[in-house]
This record gives C-alpha cells, structure tokens and sequence, in this order.
C-alpha cells in the first residue's frame, strides 16, 4: 500500500474517531487487503491526528475473542495521547457503540525493544519490564459491524483502540506471581444500585499475560517497530468484557496486584 493511500484511510478512520459517527467500511480504493497493509494503515494515525503513541494494546488474544470478530489471530494497536483516562475517571458513552469495559494487567517498559532478526524471548522481554499495572481498556469501533469488516481494516480501525485506563503500580512482587493462574474479579454497580459480578484469569490472554506481551515485542519488531522505555503495553482481556449501560460503575479487582475502576457516563 503506497502511503499516500495508507494515508487517506488514516485520515478517514480519524475522521469518523473525531466527529463520533461510524462507516460500513473504508472506499474500496484507500480500503487495506492484508494485515500488514491494515498496519500500514494504523503507522499513519499519529501523524494524523498529532498524538503521541503512548502504549500499545493487544486485541483478540483469546480464541473466543478472535472468533467473535472474525479475525486470524491476536492484533497490535496504537494507544494515543488524548485516550489514557485515570483511575476512577468518567468514560464518556457519546460515540461509543461497544460499550464494554475490559480488565487487563499491563506492562511498562524500563528499556527499548527495538527490531532485530531474531525473535525474542519472553525472558528477555521481561528482564525490559518495570512495573506491572491493573488496568481497563474500552475499546471501540470506527465500522458499523466491526465484526465482519475483516481484520485487514480492523488494524487500520486501530485494532479497536479507544479509551483505557492505567491502574496503580503493583508490587513489585508481581515478578514470583504465575500470571496465568492468577485471578480477576469485577464488579458492574448500575445507577439503580443492582450489582452483578464476573471473574476471569490470566490464562484468558494467550494462556499468559508475559506471552501476550512478547507476542506484541516480536509483531512490532516484524513490522521494523520499537518498543519504548516509558510506554506500556496492555495484554489483553482477562474475562468476557463487562457489558456496559450508561450510569454503571466498574471495579476491577487484581487481588495482590491492586484494582482499578471507572464510571461509565
């Protein structure tokens, strides 16, 4: 894809992201064929749009999640500046169709992770980790059925980035924790006061947050990408995401690891 088209469809996915309105999918001549031309694609939104990439999400990483969005395996996308909302904070419903919350641990980076040959490990990538974080994405879609545009024009959608939300530092001894195994609740409160639970597990994501997390180092890398000190990678849902109505509050509780919450306005 020449990268005056790769481009356009920035601009036009941008567009959409800007002024809250959705499409059936991008003109067929901007429209990406492949994966890699969908990436193309998403490289261009921070130029578009004048943010700053400030971490990465991982989207689709359970088969569950890959089935339900037609897709052939886990996608990488850009999370900007102007998406990151704190602990707590409200989350806007206004052009929102998912609407549907995410717990997810995530990762920030202490050192580069920048493109080489040969794959890299997940002992490398971990020895690259500073701090371990509970987190929320809220992802959201620029396609009216984002669920049968393809993953070619998901990636250029951004894998279905939109907002998220990086919880509290964990302790650090987060490190001797086996993440697959280890538990997550949440907790919807709606505005009438009724309450309803799910829970989930590390196990959900690639069977291992730390695997999801090296999958993304080696996709980045695949496609000439660094990874930065400072910026963070989130993994991945650990549960069926939360189901969400305007006026609920959601609490994400990672036991050891912390919790995280948001209101959903």
């Amino acid at each position: 894809m020449h990268n005056n088209v790769a481009q356009e469809a920035a601009k036009a996915i941008w567009t959409h992201w800007q002024n809250n309105t959705r499409l059936d999918a991008l003109p067929i001549d901007i429209r990406p064929a492949t994966r890699q031309e969908g990436y193309a694609v998403q490289a261009m939104l921070p130029a578009v749009a004048s943010r700053t990439v400030l971490g990465w999400k991982i989207a689709a990483t359970s088969a569950v999640g890959q089935a339900h969005i037609n897709v052939s395996g886990p996608m990488a996308g850009h999370i900007l500046s102007g998406q990151v909302l704190q602990d707590g904070d409200e989350v806007p419903s206004l052009g929102n169709w998912m609407r549907v919350a995410e717990p997810e641990i995530a990762f920030v980076m202490q050192s580069d992770l920048n493109p080489r040959a040969v794959a890299y490990s997940l002992e490398e990538v971990m020895q690259a980790v500073g701090a371990l974080h509970p987190s929320l994405e809220i992802p959201n879609s620029r396609f009216t059925v984002f669920t049968a545009v393809g993953e070619a024009q998901l990636a250029a959608d951004n894998a279905c980035a939109h907002q998220f939300i990086l919880g509290p530092k964990a302790p650090e001894s987060w490190r001797d924790i086996d993440l697959s195994k280890h538990a997550v609740h949440a907790q919807v409160t709606a505005s009438n006061g009724a309450i309803w639970k799910r829970e989930g597990i590390g196990a959900a994501v690639l069977g291992d947050p730390r695997i999801a997390l090296t999958w993304l180092v080696n996709e980045l890398a695949s496609q000439g990408v660094s990874l930065h000190a400072g910026q963070f990678v989130t993994t991945g849902t650990c549960m069926t995401p939360l189901e969400l109505n305007s006026g609920d509050t959601v609490d994400a509780d990672f036991g050891v690891l912390g919790r995280v919450g948001l209101r959903f306005r």
